[in-house]
């Protein structure tokens, strides 16, 4: 079974907090199928996902997930509730992929690993959030499908990336985080040019 050295260990650290901040479900499965089949050696904190029970789960879940994202406004209310979940989520799968191989400074490492892993969790899930919200104002579904489409492609996409080719991964990666902060700023704008035309003109 592969041991992970200290590049990919960082790349599938990074691509779980990505991912889990875009489709949550589907990171828990694959993770779990890579470790159940002996693709990857998963850390203790991790050997659970394997398990047979928690994969059908995530999958169930993923596939909720898979149907709920395509649907316009079941997609927002579907990432509204899942603000609570995929940030802490993500948090702890890069945490416990992250403690088991730093030694006796473990339980630090994993409290610093569980940060990022928010953050990056935090920013994907924000940028799909709002970039969702936005797309809703539309009258027409495709928008939304195709983005939608997209995001179950670099899931799975990235998280391969970080496995089997970190030099690869590390630039898109930070290729996606800059798109997202663009988004995350241009919804913002966004919303904000909405809310005032809504309020309609101050009062002289």
């Amino acid at each position: 079974m592969p041991q992970l050295d200290a590049l990919h260990l960082l790349a599938l650290a990074a691509a779980l907090g990505w991912a889990s901040g875009l489709r949550l479900y589907l990171t828990v499965l694959l993770v779990g199928i890579a470790g159940h089949w002996g693709w990857i050696a998963l850390p203790p904190g991790l050997q659970v996902l394997a398990s047979p029970l928690v994969m059908a789960c995530a999958a169930a879940l993923a596939v909720v997930e898979f149907l709920a994202d395509k649907i316009p406004l079941v997609d927002s209310a579907w990432d509204a509730l899942h603000t609570l979940i995929r940030i802490p989520a993500g948090a702890a799968l890069v945490a416990g992929l992250v403690s088991g191989w730093a030694g006796d400074h473990g339980q630090a490492w994993g409290i610093v690993a569980a940060l990022l892993g928010g953050g990056l969790a935090a920013t994907a899930h924000t940028a799909k959030a709002s970039t969702r919200a936005a797309a809703n104002t539309s009258p027409e579904p495709f928008s939304n499908i195709g983005l939608s489409l997209m995001g179950d492609v670099a899931v799975p996409t990235m998280l391969w990336l970080a496995w089997a080719h970190p030099f690869v991964f590390f630039p898109l990666l930070v290729l996606a985080l800059a798109v997202m902060a663009t988004l995350i700023w241009l919804c913002f704008k966004f919303v904000r040019a909405l809310l005032r035309r809504v309020r309609g003109p101050s009062p002289a």
